[in-house]
């Protein structure tokens, strides 16, 4: 077993079931302290109790781990700041984090409720900035870190039903985006896994041979490479019944159009060009596309 967390802390959000609780339990496996973190809600977020973070948190210590359960709502950064100020207590350090906790609340936009807008948003992308926001620093502080969000290919790609959802975990790429470029001076390694599993959240739109071939410890192993030492960084990964791939975003070379042309029309003249994707242009920030956008200008 070459990839190791001896010696380090990891912290898991919705570890009480599913994907979460199988990397929780590799994470242990592994000898890494976890804190096993479910609010205990059902999949729409609603009710809550430890009962499921305390039952993963045994089999971990069962197993000859250390582990602790805790039932903090990640919607709340202080209940995210007492989760973190307990592991440290206890074990000093939070070396990885992998924010996994979801619900889903899905309809038509048409049809949804912006109350439940608000909430999937709310667990999903704030949930995840909370938790990200509450180990920064000390992270910075020991020069090293490595956060996990969990995006879907539901904002990657869109799915009928789950504006909410979608808008949330393609939101997450883009906290990725910017904290993997923060946190690198620092050793703090910032990737995005995107699951296909069977779990709570997809039980009833899967069929039985679908939900077996989409066990969650499949997922795992990518999740653990990408909180480990030798993880990579700024990464989206898909995950899903033995199938691994990743995702690069790309912008097309374009064209530079001279100030006449530059109207309405002159673009739908042009767009065929100016979307040509043959020779895509990849950027690690904003700034290198402005810079490409200045150079094209000269």
């Amino acid at each position: 077993m070459s990839i190791s967390f001896e010696g380090q802390v990891a912290i898991v959000t919705g570890a009480g079931n599913g994907l979460g609780r199988s990397h929780a339990l590799e994470l242990g496996k592994r000898g890494a302290k976890v804190v096993v973190n479910d609010f205990g809600g059902a999949r729409d977020g609603t009710g809550g109790e430890t009962g499921p973070a305390e039952k993963v948190a045994r089999e971990i210590t069962d197993a000859g781990g250390e582990a602790i359960a805790n039932g903090a709502n990640v919607t709340s950064f202080d209940d995210c700041e007492a989760m973190v100020s307990d592991a440290l207590s206890r074990w000093g350090r939070v070396d990885v984090l992998v924010n996994n906790a979801g619900i889903l609340r899905d309809k038509s936009f048409g049809k949804m409720d912006m109350g439940d807008w608000n909430t999937v948003v709310d667990v999903h992308l704030n949930g995840s900035a909370n938790c990200s926001k509450a180990v920064w620093n000390q992270m910075k502080e020991q020069n090293y870190g490595r956060i996990l969000m969990t995006t879907s290919t539901s904002g990657i790609y869109g799915n009928f039903g789950q504006a909410n959802y979608g808008a949330a975990k393609l939101g997450l790429v883009g906290l990725m985006n910017t904290l993997c470029i923060e946190g690198a001076k620092n050793d703090i390694r910032v990737n995005c896994l995107s699951p296909t599993a069977a779990t709570r959240m997809t039980e009833d739109i899967l069929t039985p041979d679908m939900l077996a071939r989409l066990d969650p410890k499949w997922v795992t192993p990518a999740a653990v490479f990408l909180v480990s030492r030798g993880a990579p960084n700024h990464t989206v990964m898909f995950a899903g019944a033995g199938s691994y791939t990743t995702m690069q975003i790309s912008e097309s070379a374009g064209l530079h159009l001279p100030e006449e042309q530059r109207t309405a029309d002159g673009i739908a003249a042009s767009f065929e060009k100016i979307s040509d994707m043959s020779k895509p242009d990849v950027f690690n920030s904003g700034t290198e596309h402005v810079i490409k956008v200045v150079e094209m200008a000269k």
